[in-house]
């Protein structure tokens, strides 16, 4: 399962991790964040011992996706070693995101 990142939790869980991390950029209302929200699930299940997958809210996160410069949701960041390595931004099919993820590890 995917897990909820936040303000709060990001430094700890994301920058801080020695794994792989994806963190997809979404809202409620968004049409497309919902298309890629189960992909991002199968992911987080499929990878769940060799990447750290997550998703955070951008409603209810606003500092972290302005220090990221979110403008357009879905946006996928990929994060290696506390650094943003690549992006998706928009809907993408999963092999597309899997050979993105696959290419970090």
């Amino acid at each position: 399962m995917a897990i909820e990142f936040t303000d709060a939790n990001f430094e700890a869980e994301v920058l801080k991790s020695d794994k792989p991390v994806i963190v997809d950029f979404w809202a409620e209302w968004c049409g497309p964040c919902r298309m890629v929200g189960p992909v991002v699930e199968e992911l987080a299940n499929e990878y769940k011992d060799t990447a750290v997958i997550g998703k955070l809210n951008v409603d209810h996160n606003p500092q972290t996706a302005i220090a990221y410069g979110i403008r357009n949701i879905p946006a996928i960041l990929y994060f290696k070693n506390g650094q943003v390595v690549d992006r998706q931004v928009g809907v993408a099919p999963k092999n597309v995101l899997q050979s993105k993820l696959e290419s970090q590890m």
